[in-house]
């Protein structure tokens, strides 16, 4: 081509969660059975949306408007609906003008990052979840910039972490918050946001949480949103509704804005994100009319709430299989659905496999993972996915120099549920062991 075509930070986009898939179905066309603990999407975990859900959605499809444009900034109903909830919590407190809708929360990040100056830097958790990181990432043309989550603490963040790396690099704009979070399923505790606004605050920062999990906490936990905590630090909260109706087909998330008021260049990125959302007419129509509609109706939070205990009971029976292997570090969730799972230092070794029946699933998988550079981790994913099917995703891949695997808490059929974690259970065990002990050197004849 006459010039250069791709931007420098295009390396930086990478989606192991989708990667993976890739290898899957090259080994279901070589006759392996797949399960599928590598993506959240509850449809394809058997969750079944309720009827009365379905009934209102399939109305609305034969209003006539649903097939028409809408507001770019979104329906006005709808917002004005969502400011409301938000007012009902306390805290910051936001009108219908401070809500804007794209096609998913993905949409909503790629907005962020993509007019944001290349030098600004938004700093995230690690373990990170892939969008946050491999956007900001791309845009900063370096390497994801993140504050530790400590898996010695509940996946807590390190906040003393989080401070020194604020405190000396000048070009951190924000910090990114996931709460609950993707993908360790931890939940911030109160006094851990309050420390976090107080930073934002000290350095003049913005803040960004997503809270597409906001409402799926279970086991005694309560997740707090953004608006209650922020007080007059501005920040954005991105919000939607693909795991909590669930309907990730809908692509349909928003942005609140707090606090844009004070301070202008805030402010003015707030402004170019309506703008950017104006040149693209809209988002959605259909599932925009459907919110009020959905969340208003009085089966909404009893559905939820038994939504949300059966991911907890899901997570303890995780927990009773897969906690008590010595070899790995593991924290109970509390929100959303996924579970971080990480090897204790020096469990990972050169040479270990697991045994696969199939000569040709056995070739792939060699081939694979026949790169020595290969994080010792992915190595094991690779050999899990041969050996018994089952698709989870690296810790390595998610920002982080911890070495372990992401499963999901989503398979609502509880006895494949207890046997895949079980057939997972054993092939860790197995994997750890299976390296050959090294034969003891002959003794040494004694010199005369």
């Amino acid at each position: 081509m006459r010039q250069i075509l791709l931007n420098e930070g295009a390396k930086e986009l990478s989606y192991e969660i989708r990667e993976i898939v890739k290898k899957a179905d090259q080994l279901r066309k070589l006759g392996v059975n797949i399960f599928w603990e590598n993506i959240g999407d509850p449809i394809q975990k058997n969750a079944e949306v309720p009827a009365w859900m379905k009934e209102i959605i399939a109305n609305l499809v034969m209003d006539n408007k649903t097939y028409s444009y809408c507001h770019s900034k979104g329906i006005l109903p709808t917002r004005e609906f969502l400011a409301g909830v938000n007012n009902e919590r306390s805290g910051a407190q936001i009108t219908a003008e401070d809500i804007l809708f794209f096609n998913g929360t993905g949409d909503a990040i790629a907005k962020i990052y993509q007019y944001l100056n290349f030098t600004a830097r938004v700093i995230g958790p690690s373990p990170a979840y892939s969008t946050h990181s491999s956007a900001e990432a791309a845009h900063a043309h370096q390497e994801p910039l993140t504050y530790k989550l400590d898996p010695n603490n509940h996946w807590y963040p390190d906040l003393d972490d989080l401070y020194n790396k604020i405190k000396y690099n000048p070009n951190v704009v924000g910090i990114l918050i996931i709460n609950p979070d993707n993908p360790t399923g931890m939940v911030y505790p109160l006094e851990t946001l309050k420390r976090i606004v107080a930073i934002a605050r000290e350095f003049n920062l913005m803040l960004i949480s997503d809270e597409i999990y906001l409402n799926i906490t279970y086991n005694g936990a309560r997740a707090y949103s953004l608006a209650e905590v922020i007080e007059d630090v501005p920040g954005i909260a991105i919000k939607g509704i693909s795991k909590e109706f669930p309907w990730p087909g809908s692509r349909c998330g928003w942005m609140e804005f707090y606090n844009r008021e004070t301070d202008p260049q805030f402010d003015k990125l707030c402004s170019a994100m309506e703008n950017a959302k104006m040149l693209e007419v809209c988002s959605t129509t259909l599932p925009q009319i459907a919110i009020p509609k959905i969340m208003g109706d009085p089966r909404y939070k009893p559905y939820r709430e038994e939504a949300n205990r059966k991911i907890g009971k899901r997570s303890k029976a995780i927990a009773d299989i897969l906690g008590s292997i010595p070899e790995l570090r593991f924290n109970e969730t509390y929100g959303a659905f996924y579970n971080t799972i990480i090897f204790k230092q020096g469990i990972l070794k050169t040479g270990q496999t697991l045994h696969i029946q199939n000569p040709e699933v056995r070739k792939a998988v060699e081939l694979w993972t026949a790169d020595t550079k290969m994080n010792a981790d992915k190595r094991f994913v690779y050999y899990l996915l041969g050996a018994t099917g089952i698709c989870v995703v690296p810790i390595s891949s998610f920002c982080s120099e911890l070495q372990g695997f992401r499963v999901t808490l989503l398979e609502e059929n509880e006895e494949m549920l207890r046997s895949v974690f079980t057939r997972l259970k054993n092939a860790v065990i197995e994997y750890i062991h299976s390296v050959p002990e090294v034969a003891s050197a002959p003794p040494q004849l004694a010199n005369h």
